[in-house]
């Protein structure tokens, strides 16, 4: 496949564009996120079970775990970050427990949350505030 110089520029030119976008002019926020999992639907605010540390030294790994009884899809959001979909677990009929643990990276401080979809259709939320520090100052 050859291209033509002007073609060259163009396709660089692009590229250079998609590459100078803030990285939220296309993202969604965690509310657009959350109303996407839940089609809208009013949540509860108990069982959901999320473990994180009140303060984190580290902000590149962040130790939280999440539990839901129940749940067949547990989605866990960063809200302050650029990217704000952390993951999501998801679980079939013959999962022994809806328990997942994982390390996340959070870009500061900032609440994690997670929103449950429950068996039976229903949907709850949590949410945990993680302070992140440098060298687990405070500051």
């Amino acid at each position: 496949m050859d291209f033509t110089r002007r073609e060259t520029l163009a396709i660089g030119g692009a590229a250079a564009l998609v590459t100078l976008l803030p990285a939220g002019a296309y993202a969604a926020t965690s509310e657009e996120l959350i109303a996407e999992f839940t089609g809208g639907a009013d949540m509860a605010d108990t069982g959901v079970e999320l473990t994180a540390p009140e303060i984190a030294e580290n902000g590149n790994t962040v130790p939280i775990e999440v539990r839901a009884e129940g749940a067949s899809a547990i989605l866990v959001l960063a809200t302050g970050n650029p990217t704000p979909p952390v993951a999501t677990f998801n679980f079939g009929p013959l999962a022994a427990s809806q328990y997942a643990s994982t390390r996340i990276r959070l870009a500061g401080t900032q609440d994690v949350v997670a929103v449950a979809k429950l068996a039976d259709g229903s949907f709850a939320r949590t949410s945990k505030t993680v302070k992140v520090t440098i060298g687990g100052c405070g500051g």
